[in-house]
């Protein structure tokens, strides 16, 4: 808002100061500062007042270390990060810009799902909170938002090389004599991604659909929305099963959220962009500034969240920093990568789906269920022990912030796999 505002009178008033707005580096910085000052001192009356209001968690005894001591900690807290990284967002993004709106609703989107399945739980007293259904429509419905948005929208464009344009370029030089040094590019729609580990690291939707031409053409948006349905939905169900111990999902999910700031500046960039070899992707810039809020906002919760945990974020919160997360990706077109980066996003969901199957088929087959795991999601698998699974390791029962902490350390790890994968093919 802040920058739309100055640009608008830049030619009416020469006020000193209105040019650091043209920065994206400035209002970056300015929006992770801000963001951050807001997670402290407006959450922790956040906090207060949940707390007033006995807006604490029901916890089930499952027989975890500190378990217990956790009941009546205030839930919700994800109001915290929703409002610490709105303010910021809309202060100092460019509000014109598709990337920055979309991420605006996002936000909201999925921040008004989480929060009615938490009052669900905690007002209503119902434990089962929203039915699974609708927030599988919400999820299939921002999907269906973020790319019909991408498909019509002008500033939802790749520039890549145009060889026409160089030998028309190339001809002028010819005639009038001047140095070329020009670089040439087209602006374009266009279903390719980033792939690891390949040479020419692109992937393009085109090659799933079954038929060429202009009808091609529609089949191959049909399959990219689709698949963007797919990752929104998959993420932040992935992000919701890894909030279950002190920062962990708050930890990890800001260590994607400065890898991803790293991959849009890079991506947005048209020298980064061109020695890495990756796709150029115009405006993309502005949503390092949306990132950096976000990073912030994380930062600033986290100082209550981690352990011991004065809030928890609740699905208010998990929810949409799954979505953030799953929308910038694709916004830069590096969701291939999700899989690694989101590493851990990935394995807690797989864990939860392999414990469940296996339970249930051997429970048909031989009478009695067996477990994989001690215990699912995967984090909690280490907290306990004495369990009859099939995988015992670690013997004993590991400290909750001991886990986290090694957790946030794999993290980081995949954070680095990430990036680096852009050179390594």
């Amino acid at each position: 808002m802040l920058y739309n505002l100055f640009d608008y009178f830049k030619d009416i008033i020469d006020f000193p100061g209105f040019g650091l707005f043209r920065y994206i580096s400035f209002r970056a910085f300015s929006a992770f500062i801000l963001s951050l000052l807001i997670a402290l001192f407006v959450g922790k009356k956040i906090i207060l007042r949940l707390a007033k209001k006995q807006i604490g968690e029901e916890i089930r005894d499952l027989g975890l270390e500190g378990q217990i001591q956790k009941k009546g900690t205030p839930t919700m807290g994800g109001i915290i990060i929703l409002i610490s990284l709105l303010i910021p967002a809309i202060l100092f993004g460019d509000l014109t810009n598709i990337y920055v709106q979309l991420m605006i609703v996002t936000t909201v989107w999925l921040g008004l799902i989480g929060f009615a399945d938490d009052y669900i739980k905690v007002f209503k007293k119902n434990k089962e909170g929203l039915e699974g259904k609708f927030k599988i429509f919400g999820q299939v419905a921002l999907g269906l938002i973020v790319g019909i948005s991408l498909y019509f929208s002008d500033q939802a464009v790749v520039r890549v090389p145009s060889q026409k344009t160089k030998e028309a370029h190339a001809e002028i030089v010819s005639q009038e004599g001047f140095s070329d040094k020009v670089s040439y590019f087209k602006e374009e729609k266009s279903t390719k991604t980033t792939i690891p580990f390949v040479k020419g690291n692109e992937f393009n939707y085109a090659w799933l659909s079954p038929v060429k031409g202009a009808v091609g053409e529609k089949v191959t948006w049909i399959i990219y929305v689709l698949v963007i349905i797919f990752i929104v939905t998959a993420v932040s169900n992935g992000t919701n099963l890894t909030d279950g111990m002190d920062g962990l999902a708050t930890g990890i999910s800001a260590i994607v959220g400065i890898t991803l700031a790293i991959l849009a500046y890079v991506s947005g960039n048209i020298i980064y962009s061109n020695y890495l070899n990756i796709m150029y992707i115009p405006n993309t810039g502005e949503l390092v500034i949306v990132l950096a809020a976000f990073i912030g906002a994380l930062v600033g919760f986290l100082w209550y969240n981690s352990y011991p945990a004065q809030v928890f974020m609740g699905d208010t919160g998990s929810l949409a920093i799954g979505g953030i997360i799953a929308v910038a990706a694709i916004i830069i077109k590096k969701e291939l990568l999700i899989p690694i980066l989101c590493g851990i996003f990935l394995v807690e969901s797989i864990s939860v789906i392999v414990q469940r199957v296996y339970f249930k088929y051997t429970k048909r087959r031989y009478g009695v269920g067996v477990r994989v795991l001690k215990m699912a999601p995967l984090h909690h698998h280490f907290q306990k022990e004495d369990v009859p699974a099939i995988i015992q390791f670690p013997k004993r029962a590991l400290p909750e912030a001991k886990i986290v902490a090694r957790f946030w350390i794999i993290a980081i790890l995949l954070a680095v796999l990430t990036i680096i994968t852009l050179k390594i093919r």
